[in-house]
């Protein structure tokens, strides 16, 4: 079956407005000037797994400067078409059998006076057992007094599996470039498909994070969850309302004075955090006095190292990269393999957002409107997954874009 935004241009906006919610999102201006052109996407399923194409799987096709969005409906064959006006498109397909999942995504196809036929190769993965739950980023207001606050940053790591899963040697890292609108050294354009090329690894900026323990110390349970503070463990309600209390003997925290010492980003814990629950610095990359991830659009991970521990792998000079046109700032290339989770995040206030997170561990992306209003990435509910299983089961499609909203305020603020 084939479903053509771009055939129903005749009709009035307001009646296609209603025809098409939820499938197409009108900007201010006129998304049918100009000349209309088809865009034929192919979707390419993995050697192996060819048998698990068929009809009806969901594309969407997004215009990357106005946000206009087009879906569209792949047939028998695997083809999806979508009338669009001229522009720049970045094309994303998601398809999911039970814990098999298939995604692609490729940024900057030009349509431009005429049809536009592309393939577009679709990444496997499986569903993930730990899940970044939640990413708060964004800082909110110092109300009543004036002014922002970003010293209050956390993610939290849910498990979704219906077994004990142990945080033991758990990493954490935010990738290169810190900002989704950054010039990204780490992808190409493959010139016979146009197909967006990632590299073999995920590139890890300024520090990786690991929990410490033996492999047996850090239990968490199915449903259950874990807080990391990534800045000041310390109740923040005391001076700024809308902030977070993230004092609690349960939290973890990136702490180190010695690689991080701005008391302003890194203030001493609280009186309840345990000195077991501080992260390890596995090795430190970049130059900040603090650790930074993007208030606006980070591109988050964790992972685990396989057959290696995280400290002899950042040994190997050829596992620790120079930034490419930096003198002075390298990444800890950690193997996609052993990503466990990943969020993409763009900036809700550009046009400029492209991806840096491999669709096998994101698709898709979730955008942050604005800074500093206290608003969280939040993952969203897996409502039959967790009736059927008795514990709360949040959505894992390696897609941010079905996965995560933006939700106006913490889910940790009283």
């Amino acid at each position: 079956m084939k479903k053509s935004i771009g055939i129903f241009m005749f009709f009035s906006v307001s009646f296609l407005t209603a025809l098409l919610s939820g499938c197409m999102k009108l900007s201010s201006s006129d998304p049918f000037s100009g000349d209309i052109n088809k865009l034929i996407v192919t979707a390419v399923y993995p050697d192996g797994y060819t048998s698990f194409a068929r009809t009806d799987v969901s594309v969407t096709v997004e215009n990357m400067n106005s946000g206009d969005t087009y879906m569209a409906l792949t047939d028998a064959s695997g083809k999806a078409e979508a009338s669009v006006p001229n522009g720049i498109y970045r094309v994303s397909i998601s398809d999911r059998d039970g814990q098999d999942i298939f995604n692609g995504s490729s940024d900057k196809i030009h349509v431009n006076g005429s049809d536009v036929s592309m393939s577009l190769s679709l990444k496997h993965s499986k569903g993930g057992t730990l899940v970044i739950k939640e990413l708060y980023c964004g800082g909110c207001s110092k109300a009543p007094i004036e002014g922002p606050y970003q010293s209050d940053q956390y993610v939290i790591i849910h498990n979704n599996d219906s077994q004990v899963i142990y945080l033991d040697s758990l990493c954490i890292g935010t990738l290169s470039p810190y900002n989704s609108s950054g010039t990204n050294p780490w992808i190409s354009k493959d010139p016979v498909t146009g197909e967006t090329v990632y590299k073999s690894f995920v590139p890890i900026v300024q520090a990786v994070w690991e929990i410490s323990g033996d492999g047996t110390k850090f239990p968490l349970a199915s449903g259950a969850d874990a807080v990391i503070c990534l800045r000041g463990a310390i109740d923040h309600t005391l001076q700024y309302p809308l902030s977070v209390d993230l004092n609690n003997s349960a939290y973890f925290v990136c702490y180190n004075t010695t690689y991080f010492p701005n008391t302003v980003y890194h203030p001493v814990p609280g009186d309840q955090i345990r000195q077991d629950h501080i992260l390890d610095v596995v090795i430190k990359t970049g130059q900040g006095n603090a650790y930074t991830v993007s208030v606006s659009s980070p591109a988050f991970v964790i992972f685990k190292a396989k057959g290696v521990s995280m400290q002899d792998f950042v040994k190997e000079s050829d596992n620790v990269i120079q930034v490419p046109g930096s003198t002075s700032d390298y990444v800890v290339a950690v193997p996609l393999d052993w990503v466990i989770d990943g969020v993409e995040v763009f900036d809700g206030r550009s046009s400029a957002n492209a991806k840096r997170l491999t669709p096998s561990i994101d698709a898709g992306y979730v955008t942050q409107s604005d800074i500093y209003q206290g608003h969280t990435l939040f993952r969203n509910t897996d409502s039959d997954a967790t009736a059927e299983k008795g514990y709360e089961v949040l959505q894992d499609t390696n897609n941010s874009s079905n996965d995560f909203h933006e939700r106006k305020t913490q889910s940790l603020h009283k």
